[in-house]
């Protein structure tokens, strides 16, 4: 492995020093101090996989990497002050670029050849500039979709899906429902209360907010329309707990604690609850591939790593990130947090996992089923508002305050109103 990496960062300098490097993206002058800032926050398993790259980067570049991590609640704010200030880290681990897309470096000037074209294909209206400036790499995936409680499908004598065969939506549904009754749970199907993961559904039933490149309001009244009945119809015969997304409001709230408590048999979240559930699990449970309707897959997210124009150490900062996503980094990161990886060539051949392989390899598998306009509108810069708005429509519904076909109205108006705000 050092070998791997002592390969890695030998390849980033050189990129680093090779012909035409720029010394500036910016007015800032440059130090070369040997030091680096990086503004992180964590989801729990990669921290430590972080720390680790860190460590092995400071041995072979020389350079002391200061990582200072934040609240995710507190991530946009803090970050937003110390621009204000004029006080930027040098490199930063974002969900959303677009506050900052004024700010951020054209990575392409100092590592086109180690970044450019290297990641999801999705991702690049959203990390690309008007003029081709690389503002930001996507540095890990998430991909939504189902835990089952295999325990209680057993018991109940029920199947689960073929790997290789994704249920329809309707299959999902009556397995769900008929273990729910042998099992006498409180629910079928939990879904975490978040207009992102209600994405998933979305699409698989067709449709997304916004349209293939993520400028225009993309949804399909009809197939948007269907997806909201059939998730109000589930809530209401008790199939779902409704009352997880009354009282939720407009907030995000998971559902795992219903399923670790072994009340719902299927629970649409994502692969981030891998390692927690490896950890907290007291039954035997496995990761099933995402049901279909018109589509297949789930829908993506994830983070991205950024530098500033600010920065006093912009080839250095550029020369972090390339090696952060070298393919040997990207690879260790996943196996050891548990992640899915961004680049096209880890995504071409696999990563052999050492927890939860089997789990993994079905997330994985998804990334390749799920359309590309899923990824679109999940980097778009209009999706973190319109998402918000969806739980908000979707609460009415729930509550009978609202018609299925009123609701999804009012999310297109919140969609190209998202739009309009962030041009």
């Amino acid at each position: 492995m050092r070998r791997i990496l002592a390969s890695c960062i030998a390849i980033v300098t050189l990129a680093g020093c090779a012909p035409g490097a720029t010394s500036g993206g910016g007015s800032e002058p440059q130090v070369d101090d040997k030091t680096l800032t990086y503004l992180y926050f964590t989801d729990g398993p990669d921290e430590q996989a972080t720390r680790s790259l860190i460590a092995d980067y400071e041995k072979k570049s020389g350079v002391k990497v200061d990582l200072q991590i934040v609240p995710f609640d507190n991530l946009e704010q803090r970050l937003q002050a110390r621009l204000s200030g004029g006080n930027a880290p040098d490199v930063a681990r974002l969900t959303d670029i677009s506050p900052f897309r004024s700010d951020l470096l054209d990575l392409n000037k100092f590592q086109k050849a180690a970044l450019d074209d290297q990641f999801i294909d999705g991702a690049d209206a959203y990390t690309k500039g008007p003029d081709g400036e690389l503002l930001g790499v996507p540095s890990d995936l998430t991909m939504n979709g189902p835990l089952v409680n295999v325990d209680q499908f057993k018991k109940a004598g029920v199947s689960l899906p073929d790997v290789t065969k994704p249920w329809k939506w309707d299959e999902m549904v009556a397995a769900a429902q008929k273990v729910q009754k042998a099992n006498k749970t409180q629910y079928a199907i939990a879904m975490d209360v978040s207009g992102h993961r209600f994405s998933t559904m979305l699409s698989q039933f067709g449709t997304t907010f916004l349209s293939a490149d993520g400028t225009a309001v993309g949804l399909d009244t009809q197939k948007a329309t269907a997806a909201v009945k059939r998730f109000a119809d589930l809530n209401a015969s008790g199939a779902m707990p409704a009352d997880l997304w009354l009282q939720a409001g407009s907030k995000y709230k998971a559902a795992n604690e219903i399923f670790l408590a072994q009340q719902t048999p299927v629970y649409i979240s994502g692969n981030w609850q891998v390692s927690a559930f490896a950890k907290d699990a007291k039954f035997t449970w496995a990761v099933a591939p995402n049901p279909c309707q018109e589509n297949c897959g789930g829908f993506p997210g994830g983070k991205f790593m950024v530098s500033f124009k600010q920065s006093k150490r912009q080839q250095a900062a550029a020369d972090f990130i390339a090696y952060m996503n070298s393919k040997e980094s990207q690879e260790r990161l996943a196996k050891e947090a548990n992640f899915l990886p961004t680049r096209k060539d880890l995504i071409s051949s696999g990563i052999d996992y050492t927890q939860r392989d089997a789990d993994m390899k079905v997330f994985l598998a998804d990334v390749s089923r799920t359309p590309a306009q899923a990824f679109a509108t999940s980097y778009s810069p209009a999706f973190a508002a319109t998402a918000k708005a969806t739980v908000d429509e979707l609460s009415k519904v729930l509550a009978k305050k609202e018609s299925p076909e009123q609701a999804v109205e009012a999310i297109k108006a919140a969609a190209e109103k998202a739009l309009k705000d962030t041009k």
